[in-house]
């Protein structure tokens, strides 16, 4: 960055290939050794996404998320998918940390902006997911009764029963909710996605469905996701970015095989084909390259 002009190979070659503990241990030498903070500086030298997407790697993880949650509910309208995608996707821990980096930042509670920004049903959820207290072990004396009550609460009356999907998938461990799943499609025959999808609508639908997902799969719903940002009319940039970074160090091998997968193409050349410049490359590194 020294001097006229700048060498983006360089910046993107270093950056990208670090973890984020890394990354951090570079920002804090880089103003120790020139006095200058090192986000600024690359703000200073790059544009556009290329420079988006750089700045989104020097954030600590846990103050990624926060600070994607804090844009999601500040000023008019919300930005659901980016709600639900992070309370949906993290566990308890990521979920208090998250919590506790945005009352510091933003000096208020994440629970309080959501419930300034939700309502019914699809807010409550939102609050039990907020706590980060899912239970950790699976009971065995649950599952049945968990399947039991969710079919009583949906196909086996006339309307929904909303508050005991609520609390059932807000609470259950993905563990726990596998069984679940499996014991519900004996006793009904139906799996519960498609359940969720007839009985639920909007919002309160679009989350308790990445729920499941997660449950599920969390892989697999990255993957989804990811394909659904490149199959639009223009690629969803924020999306691609958002899960690329935050999931570049978690389970990005994972997500690339089931996304080769699932759609006969490898994430790699999705990417190539739905983006370019600096951004192309930097993301490519992101996702480890070719298979």
């Amino acid at each position: 960055m020294k001097g006229i002009g700048t060498d983006e190979d360089m910046i993107l070659m270093i950056l990208t290939a670090r973890c984020n503990d890394q990354r951090q241990q570079i920002k804090a030498t880089y103003k120790k050794a020139y006095g200058k903070d090192l986000e600024k500086a690359l703000k200073s030298e790059l544009g556009g996404l290329f420079e988006d997407l750089i700045v989104a790697l020097m954030l600590p993880t846990v103050q990624y998320d926060a600070a994607k949650l804090h844009k999601a509910l500040k000023g008019a309208g919300t930005d659901d998918e980016v709600l639900i995608e992070i309370m949906a996707s993290r566990n308890n821990e990521e979920i208090k940390n998250i919590c506790k980096v945005y009352k510091k930042e933003y000096s208020n509670k994440l629970e309080k902006d959501i419930c300034g920004d939700t309502s019914g049903h699809y807010q409550k959820l939102l609050v039990i997911l907020c706590q980060g207290s899912r239970e950790e072990e699976v009971e065995e004396d649950k599952v049945e009764k968990d399947a039991k009550d969710l079919f009583k609460a949906g196909e086996g009356k006339v309307g929904t029963d909303e508050e005991k999907f609520v609390n059932i998938l807000g609470n259950r461990s993905f563990e726990h909710l596998r069984l679940v799943m499996a014991a519900y499609k004996k006793i009904s025959g139906n799996e519960l996605l498609d359940i969720i999808e007839g009985e639920t609508t909007g919002n309160l639908e679009n989350l308790m469905l990445a729920i499941v997902k997660c449950a599920m799969n969390l892989p697999a719903y990255f993957a989804e996701e990811l394909r659904a940002t490149m199959r639009r009319a223009g690629t969803d940039d924020d999306t691609l970015m958002r899960i690329m970074v935050s999931r570049s160090e978690v389970d990005m091998q994972d997500i690339k095989a089931y996304f080769t997968k699932k759609f006969g193409q490898s994430l790699y050349t999705c990417i190539k084909e739905d983006t370019d410049g600096d951004y192309c490359k930097a993301l490519c590194y992101l996702c480890g390259g070719q298979d």
